[in-house]
């Protein structure tokens, strides 16, 4: 459906709406059946996702220099997001390994590609996903340094889904040919990446632990407040145009992304604490992403 010619309430409705559906099913199949997602997800993130990537970049409507600046604003409100809440996490009393990398890191996968398309349309999905590779590329590196100074950055380069960018950037600038079934094939696994990612989004709210309330009511506040207010600071050096400008406002609006959960656990850095940011953040914002469509629409 195109929701261009709709009114701002019917556009934001639809925009958010299929979302909540999606998310919804996952959460109340796996009420009624408990599920462990973490093999999908595992196969999401090295197969569905990377075949997302590629499809979008080495397409030959992906043009890297229109979004070189909308990559450096995303670069900056992710870094800009933890420097801005450095200072506060002695007065919310917690540790800044724990509170500022789901402040820093968003959902732009699972909510971020989703809603952008649907609010935009399909020609911002390269723009999400170069959103999405900058929040990505910058957690796995910048991230997983917060967390332990000894990780080794060059192991960032065996992760899929840099492959495929990488893949997808050579594709894209040289203009190679990609055999049609081959395309088809790229195109439907890529197509499996984006349901799945909220319906895993779903069935991860069904653990959510409301015993640390305060510090994930903080995190729900402050993740999209920091973030848009480092999109509208940057305005005036990066001029971006309308359509980019409302791209880098709802990348800046989008809540903590799961992912930080699992890199806490793994790492063993009060996940409770980071479970109960991650998931009050996403159903908070319910609340903002509607507010902030209204803005940018």
């Amino acid at each position: 459906m195109d929701i261009v010619g709709l009114s701002l309430f019917e556009r934001i409705f639809f925009t958010v709406f299929p979302l909540v559906i999606i998310v919804g099913v996952g959460f109340i199949y796996a009420r009624r059946r408990p599920t462990d997602m973490a093999m999908a997800n595992q196969v999401n993130i090295d197969v569905f996702v990377p075949a997302l990537i590629f499809s979008v970049m080495s397409s030959e409507s992906f043009d890297l220099p229109t979004y070189s600046t909308l990559a450096l604003g995303a670069m900056v409100v992710v870094l800009g997001s933890g420097l801005l809440l450095w200072p506060l996490c002695r007065w919310l009393g917690v540790q800044p390994k724990t509170f500022l990398p789901p402040m820093m890191f968003n959902n732009s996968g699972n909510l971020g590609i989703p809603l952008m398309v649907l609010a935009f349309g399909e020609a911002a999905l390269p723009a999400a996903v170069v959103m999405f590779l900058v929040e990505n590329v910058l957690h796995f590196s910048v991230g997983a340094y917060i967390m332990d100074h000894k990780t080794k950055l060059f192991r960032m380069l065996r992760m899929p889904m840099i492959a495929a960018t990488l893949a997808g950037l050579v594709w894209s600038v040289w203009q190679l040919p990609l055999p049609t079934p081959v395309k088809t094939a790229v195109d439907m696994l890529g197509q499996i990446a984006i349901p799945l990612m909220l319906f895993a989004l779903g069935v991860r709210m069904t653990t959510i632990d409301f015993t640390h309330w305060k510090i994930g009511a903080w995190g729900a506040l402050l993740a999209p407040v920091s973030g848009i207010l480092i999109a509208l600071l940057l305005q005036p050096f990066l001029q971006l145009d309308a359509t980019q400008f409302g791209y880098l406002v709802l990348f800046g609006a989008l809540p903590p992304a799961v992912l930080n959960y699992m890199i806490a656990e793994r790492y063993q850095q009060e996940p409770h604490l980071v479970a109960s940011i991650v998931l009050t953040g996403n159903i908070g914002s319910l609340l903002v992403i509607p507010v902030v469509l209204a803005f940018i629409l």
